[in-house]
């Protein structure tokens, strides 16, 4: 699948205006900043460096797609917002407000209000984050009675509406069932409805569609963009799938070794990418409307060690464009993230010189020769009628 094949995703969106310290957010201002922050954890092998200055926004009605190989800190960075790590192993620098409330340094009792009330996460595996010695009814009624005064009656009735609003079939019966009962697709959406069942405001979804078929898959994005109607949510998707970031994110985030290389408006950025990992990522898919006999191209090499990352461009040792740089730029500074050249908001952390162009006479005639061959044509034909009579 090349970047061309995205033309249907959605378009730019403009950059929010932050609040400043202590004010409170109006609905124009972004729900979770997060801002300059660093993830470490100290091991007997040295210290892993998960995440490393990583800055972004999300407001309220807009989904942000976080994409990356294994390894990359989409995760980790997300579990930061819900301050899930360990704080006797984990150090943390920078900020992260969620709704205006800091998150980082925050105390137990901050983060239990916040946490389902405010922003709730789907995990990546449901059926080991339910717990499999309560029925799943008893496990969404807890969730929703933590932040709200009702009877167990009456969370229950919540928790039976809830499961049928995410389509979970006879659900006045099925929420007496225990985890195990549930189907793979059954359990996401029993994850989804206790995610939901609070409303919050902000919903993070790791991984939402792995190892479910493809007909469960496009079920759960319906879903969740049926829900984000509904109640006005902000949604980071976390996947390592374009497909399902060129359906759902209004604006994508690319991580590579715990930083963010490239960013902006979807659309844009899998049309025009200006970084070589971006470009090596949609080489990879697969598009089923390409000959049978096409052959992939994979990123050559493997993600670097956390604990010892290159220095440098962090992507380096993998780039094949790197002797398009001059001297050793790529190996001894790390590249910031710039404007790109295409498009408002989209930023790239390279330093080519003019990534924009290689992408457009290298790149794309080799993922997708059709697409450059029908640009070279277009190109031909616009010079062909300025020096027309």
């Amino acid at each position: 699948m090349t970047s061309e094949s995205f033309l249907g995703t959605s378009g730019s969106h403009p950059a929010p205006q932050q609040a400043g310290p202590g004010a409170v957010p109006t609905a124009e201002d972004p729900f979770l900043v997060v801002d300059h922050l660093s993830v470490r954890f100290p091991t007997h092998d040295g210290l892993v460096q998960a995440v490393s200055d990583l800055s972004y926004t999300v407001r309220r009605g807009q989904t942000l797609g976080i994409v990356g190989e294994s390894g990359s800190g989409k995760s980790v960075s997300s579990m930061a917002v819900l301050s899930l790590h360990n704080p006797k192993s984990t150090r943390l620098e920078g900020s992260i407000t969620v709704g205006g409330q800091e998150v980082v340094g925050a105390d137990d009792a901050t983060m239990r209000k916040l946490r389902g009330k405010e922003v709730a996460m789907i995990f990546q595996d449901p059926l080991t984050a339910l717990h499999p010695f309560y029925t799943v009814g008893q496990q969404i009624t807890e969730a929703y009675r933590i932040h709200a005064d009702v009877s167990k009656s009456t969370a229950k009735k919540r928790a039976i509406e809830m499961l049928d609003r995410v389509g979970i079939p006879q659900a006045r019966s099925r929420v007496d069932d225990y985890p195990h009962q549930f189907s793979g697709g059954m359990r996401q959406r029993a994850m989804i409805a206790m995610s939901l069942v609070n409303d919050p405001k902000l919903l993070i979804a790791d991984e939402p569609t792995t190892a479910l078929d493809v007909t469960v898959q496009a079920q759960i994005l319906d879903l969740l963009q049926d829900l984000q109607r509904e109640f006005n949510s902000a949604i980071i998707i976390i996947t390592h799938d374009l497909g399902v970031i060129a359906e759902m994110a209004d604006d994508v985030l690319v991580m590579y070794a715990g930083r963010a290389v490239e960013t902006g408006p979807t659309k844009l950025l899998l049309t025009a990418p200006e970084m070589p990992y971006t470009w090596g990522l949609l080489s990879s898919v697969p598009d089923v409307a390409a000959d049978t006999d096409a052959r992939l191209i994979p990123i050559p090499g493997n993600p670097p060690s956390l604990l010892n990352p290159p220095s440098g461009c962090p992507f380096n040792p993998r780039c094949v464009y790197k002797p398009k740089v001059p001297g050793e730029l790529c190996v001894t500074t790390l590249p910031e993230l710039l404007p790109a050249k295409v498009g408002r908001d989209h930023r790239r952390r390279c330093h080519l010189p003019d990534p924009h162009e290689t992408y457009r006479l290298e790149v794309l005639p080799e993922i997708a020769p059709e697409l450059a061959g029908q640009e070279l044509a277009g190109q031909e034909l616009a010079g062909q009628e300025k020096v027309g009579p």
